[in-house]
């Protein structure tokens, strides 16, 4: 049983006619016949019945039929998928949780368009953009460096053949809802934060101080909540007076403008860049987004 057997007789069982599909399929009659015999053999049942009107589908023929017929048009959908279509190229990038990064990918969709594209974007924990560009599964990863994890971080880069690429440096920012109580400070200290929760995004089974996405891990904070999304993160600024500590850089266009960040007395510096394979030049538009990135660098 092949599947062009399987288009012939579901065009048999569609003209109701040998002579009819014989012309309309450019084979001829007795090839026809054939086909019919080899599947009726094959199956073991009767497909079609001669009667003084044409060929007429038997109970057994119409139920294969409806089964051939999902056959070849799997086989179509497959077809057009990726014989008929030019495959589409991909683009994927993956990042601790940054607006600023999402920022800049929206523009370059925005820019390149969807239509010879397929995207993805990741924005997931530390360890996963690691992997994620060492596996190829995206071509950058956006994370940052410090003085407390940068020598940890760059061994890791080095065993993986992955080179981290800086694109600007910036202090450190207390990143809370406009409502909450310091929110009006030219700057915070560690001390005044003491009552009110550290907001942590969660790394899973990397769960190292060095993996972490916030300035000052290692700091003996009284109140700490893991999230795994910004979205929680947000909710939770808002609903228990929460705050993190970043880079200061906000995306008002994506977050809404309810959200401030506020200098740190006890700042340090943040090195924002994205790794990539060592030796392999990026993409045209993997450039693109590399230069978006750049236009993030004035935290607000």
């Amino acid at each position: 049983m092949t599947l062009q057997q399987l288009q012939q007789v579901i065009t048999i069982a569609e003209c109701r006619s040998m002579n009819e599909a014989s012309r309309k399929l450019f084979v001829t009659q007795p090839n026809l016949s054939s086909v019919v015999r080899e599947l009726e053999e094959e199956t073991g049942i009767t497909l079609f019945l001669r009667s003084n009107r044409g060929i007429v589908l038997t109970q057994e023929g119409e139920e294969f039929i409806g089964y051939a017929k999902q056959v070849v048009e799997q086989y179509q959908l497959l077809e057009n998928r990726y014989f008929h279509h030019k495959a589409k190229k991909k683009f994927s990038v993956s990042m601790q949780h940054y607006s600023f990064a999402v920022k800049a990918f929206v523009e370059v969709v925005k820019s390149v368009g969807m239509e010879e594209y397929e995207f993805a974007v990741h924005e997931t924990q530390t360890s996963q953009v690691i992997e994620n560009v060492k596996n190829r599964k995206s071509e950058i990863g956006v994370l940052f460096l410090s003085d407390f994890n940068e020598a940890v971080l760059e061994k890791l880069f080095k065993e993986y053949g992955l080179l981290f690429e800086e694109l600007f440096a910036c202090d450190t920012y207390v990143y809370l809802w406009k409502q909450h109580p310091l929110a009006g400070q030219s700057v915070i200290s560690m001390k005044e934060l003491e009552e009110y929760p550290c907001l942590v995004f969660e790394q899973g089974k990397n769960n190292s101080f060095y993996f972490s996405e916030e300035m000052k891990s290692t700091y003996n904070y009284k109140r700490t909540i893991k999230a795994d999304d910004r979205a929680t993160m947000l909710n939770l600024m808002v609903g228990l007076n929460g705050y993190t500590l970043c880079s200061g850089i906000i995306s008002e266009e994506l977050n809404g403008d309810d959200y401030v960040a506020v200098p740190l007395k006890e700042s340090e510096k943040m090195r924002i860049g994205y790794i990539r394979h060592k030796g392999v030049k990026l993409s045209s538009i993997g450039e693109l987004f590399v230069e978006e990135l750049k236009k993030s660098g004035n935290p607000l």
